[in-house]
């Protein structure tokens, strides 16, 4: 009877060892067992580092296919100037168009005889800047002319020191330089009635 109990005994060790053996939440790898902790989880990418790498990728900067060249400045329209207006003139504001200048002086009567021309030719090629030089008088002489042949809708330079004539190359009234958009200039003594004006500004433009 004793041995009974004492084996009976054994069994219930052996059972509860077995139970305990199989418990616990370890993940190490248990060469006895034949198991192996399960894989550990892929790193995620933290949402706050792609915004920031995609932020700076969009603020690199790019070269502009589109980028836009100066205009080469012509030496003679290398001056500054101030119109009987009196406001400032820049030569340099004209690089690069198609440009007429009259030379011209209050007292010269050729001058005042195309001075219609000059006025219809401006309307007529808008594309084209005229630009009225004003000399070898005083600026209230110039302006006298300008209000008596109603050429007022066009620049003019009050240039009494000549400054602009020297830098054209005009020593004489009434003179016209026609001036292309890459800085080639045409000298064409006057004076010039409508139709010798316009055929000018026509070759200027390349009709």
């Amino acid at each position: 009877m004793i041995k009974v109990r004492a084996a009976t005994a054994l069994i219930s060790v052996a059972l509860l060892a077995c139970a305990c053996g199989g418990a616990g939440g370890d993940d190490t790898a248990d060469p006895a067992r034949g198991t192996a902790p399960p894989p550990a989880a892929a790193p995620s990418t933290s949402p706050s580092t792609s915004a920031s790498t995609s932020a700076s990728a969009s603020a690199t900067p790019t070269a502009s296919a589109d980028a836009v060249t100066p205009t080469a400045v012509p030496a003679a329209l290398a001056f500054s100037a101030r119109t009987l207006d009196g406001e400032s003139f820049q030569g340099a504001n004209l690089a690069g168009k198609p440009v007429v200048f009259w030379f011209w002086a209050p007292w010269c009567p050729k001058c005042i005889s195309e001075a219609p021309a000059v006025k219809t030719a401006t309307a007529t090629f808008g594309e084209v800047a005229f630009v009225g030089v004003a000399g070898l008088d005083t600026e209230a002489a110039m302006k006298e002319f300008v209000q008596m042949t109603g050429t007022g809708d066009i620049a003019h330079l009050a240039d009494v020191k000549g400054a602009v004539w020297t830098k054209l190359g005009v020593s004489e009234q009434s003179t016209f330089v026609f001036m292309k958009p890459d800085g080639s200039t045409t000298k064409v003594s006057g004076p010039l009635d409508q139709d010798a004006l316009d055929g000018h500004v026509r070759r200027l433009l390349g009709r």
